[in-house]
């Protein structure tokens, strides 16, 4: 099938791309610069051109605090842009496939959150995500909104990316919370788990995380840990690290519909992770 990817030039959309070509199917990798999704005409002509039968958009404002002061900016890319993409796939026969966040939740759950839990965002980026999955859902009821939480990868700014620099850098300790807990999620396996929905046509709301939970505490340790590297995790609570966006305290996502894909745990993806980092495939 030919499959368009929006932000592919980020560390999901590569992924999703790569996972794509993978499985066999023609892809149309589109960075930002090539393809702004607030742009209705350009949309249209790009998707009019290319046909694709799936669309996947890993294009967003993912500056969790920078959204707080600049909330206009990140709706009108991650509700605006969500919207135009949306009506534009409905109008030339595609599925949209579009990628949200635990952020949706207000992160006081003592289970894991499911599809059909009502969410109540506490952060400007929240919110906007939100407002993005509802503006998909009112654009074409059979499109797809995938949740998921705490990503990482072997390109990009992410958490085992920092933790490794940290220790490369000469650091013999870091301080890493304990009081917020999730579900990470290695962007190699959800993005062959999202070319999955886009050849099964699942639509709706869908959960799809590393299986599993820990804390960020847990999770330094289990970086440092499967990478053989030498430095002392120092736990700490949320409070030594005031932000403009309060962290959600609980992130756990699991699925209540059984045709959803499921996530090896996230440790087997931290492992496929540093692999990746190992042999340098990296991009």
């Amino acid at each position: 099938m030919r499959i368009l990817v929006t932000g592919a030039g980020g560390m999901l959309g590569g992924d999703v791309a790569a996972a794509a070509r993978g499985r066999g199917h023609e892809v149309i990798a589109l960075t930002h610069p090539e393809l702004d999704i607030t742009a209705s005409p350009a949309l249209h002509a790009m998707l009019g051109a290319e046909r694709p039968e799936a669309v996947v958009n890993c294009a967003a404002w993912t500056d969790v605090d920078g959204a707080e002061s600049h909330e206009d900016a990140a709706l009108a890319l991650n509700s605006g842009g969500a919207a135009e993409l949306a009506k534009a796939a409905s109008a030339h026969g595609a599925q949209l496939l579009h990628v949200s966040t635990d952020y949706v939740f207000d992160g006081n759950a003592l289970r894991p959150y499911r599809e059909s839990d009502e969410p109540a965002p506490r952060t400007a980026y929240g919110r906007t995500k939100l407002a993005g999955e509802r503006a998909v859902f009112a654009a074409d009821p059979g499109h797809a909104v995938v949740r998921t939480a705490w990503l990482f990868g072997a390109g990009g700014k992410n958490f085992v990316a920092t933790m490794l620099a940290a220790a490369a850098g000469g650091r013999e300790e870091v301080a890493v919370v304990t009081d917020q807990v999730g579900c990470p999620t290695f962007t190699g396996h959800l993005a062959a788990a999202l070319i999955e929905v886009a050849e099964r046509r699942i639509g709706g709301i869908q959960h799809i995380a590393g299986a599993g939970q820990c804390s960020w505490y847990e999770f330094a340790l289990q970086i440092f840990s499967q990478a053989d590297v030498r430095c002392h995790v120092r736990p700490v609570l949320s409070d030594e690290f005031p932000r403009p966006a309060p962290r959600p305290a609980w992130s756990v996502l699991e699925s209540e519909r059984p045709e959803v894909p499921r996530l090896a745990p996230w440790q087997d993806g931290l492992a496929a992770c540093l692999a990746e980092v190992r042999t340098g495939l990296a991009r």
